[in-house]
């Protein structure tokens, strides 16, 4: 993934933690704007699934580490 997103530092936080921060940074991001999300927890990336389901929110792809997942999110133009 390249590196022209915002990156959530997410390691060690166990859920729902790294979703409720992912969803407060999201909302300074312009709409097209893109989150990296990097998280330790082995639920994240089936939350983040649900999380941008619910929300709009595009999942661009989730990729692992080593024990990081580095997560990419796209925000919609509406939420």
């Amino acid at each position: 993934m390249s590196d022209d997103a915002d990156i959530l530092d997410a390691t060690g936080l166990k859920c729902p933690l790294p979703v409720l921060r992912a969803r407060k940074i999201l909302k300074s991001v312009a709409p097209g704007g893109r989150l990296d999300v990097l998280a330790t927890d082995t639920a994240a990336p089936a939350d983040f699934e649900a999380f941008c389901h619910e929300t709009g929110h595009r999942l661009i792809g989730i990729a692992s580490e080593g024990e990081v997942y580095r997560i990419r999110i796209e925000k919609s133009g509406t939420t």
